[in-house]
């Protein structure tokens, strides 16, 4: 009777033994509603930007902004800036709306995070964005930008 009983126990320990482990389940993956934030607040900026939406550029900068690029001439430096008005401004004369829907970059990688600040990338269609986003009154708004213009590649020669 003993040789009944283990037979079927040896068996039921081979098989368990050549089981796979069972598969842990596939949660979703945790949403992060301030990264959510901060890419939309890139996003109202340089899509408000090409669709000449002064609302949604307005939304995304503080009244404060400053933008910056950095001009060299016969090797001499200067900084250009503008403000948030003059920004809004430029958008409602529909300065992105130049730019082909072909041509559209809209690029946005949040770099860093830290509390209420945080460092985010812009890649457009001429230029690069460095946005520097703060959370101000609960809501995330650009409050500086450094820029770069994309260099032109010349003209290849035959």
């Amino acid at each position: 009777m003993r040789t009944h009983l283990a037979v079927p126990l040896l068996l039921l320990v081979a098989v368990a033994a050549h089981a796979q482990p069972a598969k842990p389940l596939k949660r979703a993956p945790r949403v992060d509603p301030d990264a959510k934030a901060i890419e939309q607040t890139a996003r109202d900026y340089i899509e408000g930007w090409y669709e000449g939406n002064p609302e949604r550029m307005a939304r995304a900068v503080h009244p404060e902004l400053q933008k910056r690029i950095v001009i060299t001439e016969a090797g001499v430096s200067r900084i250009e800036n503008m403000g948030a008005s003059k920004l809004v401004a430029n958008v409602r004369a529909g300065g992105g709306t130049k730019t082909p829907a072909a041509k559209q970059k809209k690029e946005v990688t949040i770099l860093d995070r830290y509390e209420n600040a945080a460092s985010v990338k812009v890649v457009a269609s001429d230029w690069v964005d460095y946005l520097h986003v703060a959370r101000v009154d609960g809501r995330w708004v650009i409050v500086n930008v450094l820029w770069e213009l994309t260099p032109k590649t010349p003209p290849k020669t035959p």
